[in-house]
């Protein structure tokens, strides 16, 4: 099964060009600075780092991505991981790795994007919370359900 989901912030604002053709496309190209968390040094910092991961959207996805993400903005995606190649001008083989996207969303509530230098003023709303969530948005875990089955700390 080839799935990935990503949240990251986009490093710059969303590159969208148009096919060519009887039906024209939007395809919106941008990068994700994804955190990865590094060993505990002998400080015990905990040094973080950051891949940064090629998107591809299309479509409807690709000029939503142009209509409203920007620079700095936290987004969560999902699509699929392409690997390509191809022989630049000098004759050399280039390998390229991307995530062709099948969904793509906000990762910060609105309030949270006003406050990173306004990128998000005209962003929509975002889904409400269930009513089972508390105030971080995080679903109460049930009674009974023990917490070392959990897949995370």
């Amino acid at each position: 099964m080839n799935r990935v989901i990503l949240m990251g912030r986009l490093t710059r604002d969303p590159e969208v060009r148009y096919s060519q053709g009887e039906r024209s496309m939007a395809i919106a190209r941008y990068t994700l600075a994804v955190d990865r968390r590094g060993r505990r040094s002998q400080d015990n910092d905990q040094q973080q780092t950051a891949d940064f991961i090629p998107c591809v959207a299309f479509d409807r996805a690709a000029e939503f991505a142009e209509r409203y993400f920007r620079q700095g903005m936290r987004v969560l995606v999902s699509g699929r991981i392409q690997t390509g190649s191809y022989v630049n001008r000098d004759g050399q083989k280039v390998y390229t790795t991307e995530v062709i996207l099948d969904d793509q969303e906000f990762a910060d509530s609105k309030g949270q994007a006003s406050d990173m230098g306004g990128y998000g003023q005209s962003a929509p709303a975002q889904r409400p919370a269930p009513a089972s969530a508390i105030g971080d948005g995080f679903m109460n875990i049930p009674d009974g359900v023990e917490d070392e089955g959990l897949p995370f700390n």
